[in-house]
């Protein structure tokens, strides 16, 4: 056996185990796997009660303080990912605020975020990366890539400094999908 044939051995193990660790530092970074898995949520709103509380004629709506009220809103459009589905902010009858994603159709990814932010929603790639460049509040983890998921807003954000919202992905940095807070 040559000088070479010898070395060899310990060579190819060595490359070997690197790419070993090498993919599974991948897999772990990635996570391919949640592309093809779906998590579903199905959250009514909070203090939406049914408008009759009791069968028959007599059943009298809660007043307007009572129910919740939107107080603002907008339609997700998609980055990264196609997303759809709508955003509420909503003022409960406490005073308190969730953020309401409604219908919310995107793909499953590692390290997803539901962020109000001060930035505006761009169309295309131009919009896919500027969402942490100015101010941003995370309100969680996305409970799930579909359906409908409430977010509580802190007691003394001012929703005022915050312009849209965006569902990030914080181990890329980029958006998956975002939508402009209007006036209803």
């Amino acid at each position: 056996m040559g000088r070479w044939g010898r070395r060899s051995g310990p060579l190819v193990t060595g490359a070997a185990a690197l790419a070993v660790v090498l993919v599974a530092a991948g897999l772990y970074w990635f996570q391919p796997w949640k592309l093809w898995q779906d998590q579903a949520i199905s959250e009514a709103l909070p203090g939406a009660a049914s408008s009759a509380s009791a069968p028959g004629p007599a059943a009298v709506a809660p007043p307007a303080a009572d129910r919740p009220q939107t107080v603002s809103g907008g339609h997700l459009i998609s980055h990264e990912h196609t997303t759809t589905g709508t955003v509420k902010v909503v003022r409960l009858a406490d005073g308190s605020h969730v953020l309401r994603l409604e219908g919310l159709d995107t793909s499953n990814g590692p390290d997803l975020r539901v962020w109000l932010t001060d930035a505006p929603v761009k169309e295309g790639v131009a919009g896919w990366r500027v969402f942490d460049d100015g101010k941003y509040l995370s309100l969680g983890k996305l409970k799930g890539n579909k359906g409908d998921q409430n977010y509580p807003i802190p007691a003394g954000v001012k929703l005022s400094e915050y312009t849209s919202v965006t569902i990030w992905c914080d181990r890329f940095d980029v958006s998956f999908g975002a939508a402009a807070l209007t006036a209803p």
